[in-house]
């Protein structure tokens, strides 16, 4: 299993949403590159980096952070106002491992089949959940797809990996959604990356034994529930 250790951008800044409410960011991190140095140097070979400024329209303030972190020993994924090829162009050009897509998936699936067919390795789809409902636009907008309909479709379209956000979860340390990546598990072949609520080992302990692909690990790394040696040390342990 791979951890994610996560780097949330808003506005040059590291922080952390609480159920993705922009309204009252926390800082977590005064600096993106020595956040990224510190979990390099705690074991991460992966990390997941959340435009939060280009979720909602501004592509233009973060992007030469996120360059910036390709060029460290690690693999960086990165999220937020991915929605044309163009600008999945532009990330895997500048060393981004993987794009994270979410309103497009949604919004655009000749966009998204043609992704697939061009770059089937390097996408992850984001499905990022409340009340069974797929959220876009930053988690703002209700797609009007219950999650467990749209993942069926996204492994139809051959999608080979899905990030899993309970959003009710995320930013509150009440412990994953292990329910929910169980009844994903039983309705797709795709990897599945778990995402909100990570608290502790004992989720990463959980996640392991359900056979998730990846666990991203925020909130819990920064205010220290969780431990990022320990957790990669239990992830990679076969």
């Amino acid at each position: 299993m791979i951890i994610y250790p996560a780097i949330d951008l808003l506005d040059g800044k590291c922080v952390r949403l609480f159920q993705g409410n922009y309204s009252l960011p926390e800082e977590v991190a005064k600096d993106p590159f020595e956040t990224a140095i510190r979990f390099i140097n705690e074991g991460a070979k992966y990390i997941h980096v959340v435009d939060l400024n280009a979720a909602r329209g501004n592509q233009a303030i973060n992007f030469d952070i996120i360059k910036r972190l390709c060029e460290f020993p690690v693999k960086i994924d990165t999220g937020g106002g991915i929605r044309n090829m163009k600008r999945v162009e532009a990330c895997l050009k500048a060393g981004i491992d993987k794009v994270v897509i979410g309103t497009a998936a949604v919004e655009d699936k000749i966009f998204l089949a043609e992704l697939l067919k061009n770059y089937p390795e390097n996408v992850i789809v984001g499905v990022d959940v409340r009340d069974n409902r797929v959220k876009t636009s930053g988690w703002n907008v209700d797609s009007g797809l219950h999650y467990i309909d749209f993942i069926e479709d996204l492994t139809l379209m051959g999608v080979k990996y899905i990030t899993y956000t309970d959003i009710s979860k995320d930013g509150t340390l009440e412990g994953v959604n292990i329910k929910g990546i169980r009844k994903i598990k039983n309705i797709t072949s795709c990897e599945i990356i778990a995402s909100g609520g990570i608290k502790d080992i004992e989720d990463i302990n959980l996640l392991k034994k359900e056979g998730v692909y990846g666990a991203i690990c925020g909130k819990s790394i920064y205010v220290g529930t969780l431990s990022l040696k320990e957790a990669i040390s239990i992830a990679e342990d076969r």
